[in-house]
């Protein structure tokens, strides 16, 4: 028998073994090529933040460059063949050839915020339902406010004192410290509640300014009274009002004490968070009423430079009326700042001739990962769609 002949089963099923091993090679290569450049693009990210800590460190502008678009392309090629052998008796049998190779062809573009942007991510307060949406994630309330919070604001008798988050202003910063302490420690007990207002409005209306077909649609919307006497429909709703942080339920209290605390919400900011913390419920020994207005990225990045050496934070502890507290860590977020590359940490970035890094090791290890996690999350908070055109931008292909 020809040993060619003999030998073509046995190719067949080799060609269609590396064909099959070639269309899975495809998505394989996909896969690594997609966690690759989403890895870069947090390490990207991670290292911004710790250069414009730095720069806020030594008084600089902060600035950021977005990503706005990854765009590539696969070239997936293999070839296959057979040819006979080129010398001796094993010129009968018939060898595969086989070949194959793979094309990255990457568009990355990269995008300054600045402008307008500018303003609205890194300059703008945060809106209250930003932290409000974090709580409900159950971020520690203390990590949060320590982040967020420009200050602490308290209504008395002469009027209302603020006290900022700040470790140059002594009684202040201890005040700020101890109430957000005394949060912490409802919040451990799980009876800390973070919930909007529900409030019933109404509205009257002459009835003549209604028709059949208007009546129908505010059925749907409202509940509809009508009163034969003046001639008139009142139309109730139930609305959501602003947040409001408690040590009990707000919605076991009366409608009229509802709508009392949501007039008082809305003579505040839209970055003001209420909270009001009443006796007779866990925590209640140290009653409590007032807002903490909260800073923009931009302050916050400003916070956390100038605390490493200029501003430096200090111990606080919590009031006597506190519960016991899980953490009271010394300082928001604890950086390292060496001359030289740092052992032990998950990243460093070098900028103004020392390495900066999140010290990961120590009793506020998890704190401070935490601390960077939630600082990267409010970085991406404060997305808005970057723009693809109409700035200036860089474009790098591989």
């Amino acid at each position: 028998m020809d040993h060619r002949i003999s030998s073509l089963p046995g190719i067949f099923l080799t060609l269609y073994g590396l064909l099959f091993l070639s269309g899975c090679l495809s998505p394989v290569t996909l896969t690594r090529a997609v966690i690759a450049y989403d890895d870069a693009i947090t390490e990207s990210q991670s290292k911004q933040l710790l250069v414009n800590i730095a720069r806020a460190e030594h008084h600089q502008p902060i600035h950021f460059t977005g990503v706005s678009n990854v765009a590539a392309t696969f070239d997936f090629r293999f070839t296959a063949g057979a040819t006979p052998a080129l010398t001796g008796d094993a010129s009968r049998t018939i060898l595969p050839v086989i070949g194959g190779s793979v094309a990255e062809n990457p568009t990355i573009s990269i995008a300054p915020i600045e402008g307008e942007e500018f303003t609205q991510r890194l300059l703008t307060p945060f809106h209250e339902s930003k932290l409000t949406l974090l709580l409900r994630q159950g971020i520690d309330i203390d990590l949060l406010l320590r982040l967020m919070a420009k200050e602490l604001r308290m209504s008395q008798i002469h009027g209302t004192i603020a006290y900022r988050n700040n470790p140059t202003d002594k009684l202040g910063y201890e005040m700020f410290r101890k109430v957000v302490l005394h949060l912490s420690a409802i919040q451990d007990h799980n009876s800390l509640y973070v919930e909007p207002l529900n409030v019933e409005r109404s509205w009257t209306i002459p009835a003549e300014s209604v028709t059949a077909e208007g009546f129908k649609m505010l059925e749907q919307e409202y509940e509809v009274s009508y009163h034969a006497q003046d001639k008139t429909f009142t139309l109730r709703k139930q609305v959501e009002g602003g947040t409001l942080i408690t040590n009990y339920d707000p919605n076991l209290l009366s409608r009229e004490e509802r709508a009392r605390l949501q007039h008082e919400n809305e003579q505040g900011l839209r970055h003001d968070v209420t909270f009001d913390i009443r006796p007779g419920y866990y925590g209640g020994e140290w009653p409590l009423k007032g807002d903490f207005r909260l800073r923009s990225f931009n302050a916050i990045l400003n916070f956390l430079g100038l605390s490493i050496a200029e501003e430096v934070e200090y111990h606080v502890d919590k009031d006597s009326r506190t519960p016991a507290v899980a953490e009271n860590p010394v300082k928001t977020l604890d950086l390292i700042v060496s001359p030289s590359s740092p052992s032990e940490v998950d990243l460093a970035m070098k900028s103004h001739g020392h390495y900066y890094a999140v010290k990961t090791t120590g009793p506020q290890a998890r704190w401070n990962r935490e601390a960077f996690k939630l600082l990267s999350q409010l970085f991406q908070m404060t997305v808005t769609e970057i723009p693809r055109s109409g700035v200036p931008s860089i474009t790098i292909a591989k």
